[in-house]
């Protein structure tokens, strides 16, 4: 009887400890939940997730319950013979059936969700996003500008605030220097794509995420009602700044979106009609500094010195100290099989000018020449 007694005191401390765990964690279920988000979607793979949650916890209530109460009750102690019985017609269609139905059950509202997720049909403007190691590049696809509208976004935390714990602020790695801009009550559709390696498009607010694959095109829409800051980030494991490359949509209201659309769009064709220009050095090394910053500075380090032999010094390197020629196309081409990127599909003749005469003209190298956008504008023509 003694035993009967304290195995009695056990379960019901067990049973007190596992329902206080049980509401402390529904106190912290908001943080550790997935987000209602702030689209249709997202909502509604909140509610599928929710439903198929609750049927789990309601089978594992039901079995643990069954499971418990057995053991309990049919404990050696109190003088119950096991079953002899091998195998039972009734028992085995019942756990067939009913787990299918079940799953059945799942099915249906998780197939009504998927079709809506991949219905990118009837958008009201089109972006192509691409992934490159480590920031991403958005072009809006419209033909009324002749897709002219196209940049990088890139993370913009300072790099003393990546490497001091002290100093990090509410966006940590969330931070970049050129918001994707979308309006508010249209329909979106994104073309995902990659340049290099496998990345991954994640906004858990929309309730969308998609791989970026080299060499295909995975499709991603949105309507956004509310406007605001969302953000994400790479998703796939792309390299040693994986954690470097996140996203940030900026939902604007539609008449608030369409003048800055405009505004921008003259810009870039200004920009783009001056991009052959012949600059200063003090304009060049001012523009260069801000690309290094951006584009090498995560490699080849703010004072030039590199993580030999990974990523090699800029500063008195036999590169940035040799031949003007095979400089830019270093840059320009990069180094297949390495660590290099071609930046000639990423930054404009000003900027890849600007950048290597930065690199020929500062960390103590101060060869002493002029890099001009023409040069490089003439290396990619192949002359």
């Amino acid at each position: 009887m003694r035993e009967i007694e304290q195995m009695k005191h056990q379960f019901m401390r067990t049973l007190v400890g596992m329902t206080v765990l049980l509401l402390t964690g529904l106190a912290a279920a908001d943080e550790l939940n997935l987000r209602v988000g702030v689209t249709d979607i997202s909502r509604q793979v909140y509610d599928l997730h929710m439903i198929i949650f609750l049927i789990c916890v309601a089978i594992g209530v039901v079995v643990f319950g069954v499971l418990f109460w057995s053991v309990f009750n049919h404990r050696k102690s109190r003088g119950v013979e096991p079953a002899t019985f091998h195998d039972s017609t009734k028992l085995e269609l019942a756990w067939t059936i009913v787990p299918t139905i079940i799953l059945i059950v799942m099915a249906i509202p998780a197939t009504q969700v998927l079709i809506a997720m991949y219905d990118t049909g009837g958008e009201d403007m089109s972006i192509e996003v691409r992934g490159y190691q480590w920031k991403w590049q958005y072009k809006y696809l419209d033909d009324d500008y002749n897709n002219t509208l196209s940049f990088f976004s890139v993370m913009s935390t300072p790099r003393e605030e990546i490497y001091n714990q002290s100093l990090k602020g509410e966006n940590y790695l969330l931070q970049v220097d050129e918001h994707l801009r979308i309006p508010t009550n249209r329909k979106v559709r994104f073309l995902i794509t990659a340049e290099d390696v496998i990345h991954a498009w994640w906004v858990p607010d929309f309730g969308i995420k998609r791989d970026a694959v080299p060499g295909m095109l995975n499709e991603l829409w949105t309507i956004v009602e509310e406007p605001g800051i969302y953000r994400g980030q790479c998703t796939e494991l792309c390299g040693k700044d994986h954690g470097f490359m996140p996203i940030v949509v900026e939902v604007m209201p539609e008449a608030e979106f369409d003048a800055w659309y405009s505004s921008k769009v003259s810009l870039d064709m200004a920009r783009q009609e001056t991009i052959g220009d012949a600059l200063t050095h003090e304009e060049l090394m001012a523009q260069g500094e801000s690309v290094y910053g951006t584009y090498c500075a995560s490699c080849h380090l703010a004072n030039g010195e590199g993580v030999v032999p990974v990523f090699p010094a800029i500063a008195g390197s036999a590169i940035a100290q040799g031949p003007k020629g095979e400089h830019l196309d270093l840059v320009i081409n990069g180094v297949a099989g390495s660590a290099m990127q071609a930046f000639g599909r990423q930054l404009d003749p000003a900027q890849l000018a600007s950048v290597v005469h930065y690199q020929r003209n500062a960390f103590g190298n101060d060869v002493g020449d002029m890099t001009q956008p023409q040069d490089v504008i003439n290396i990619s023509n192949g002359q």
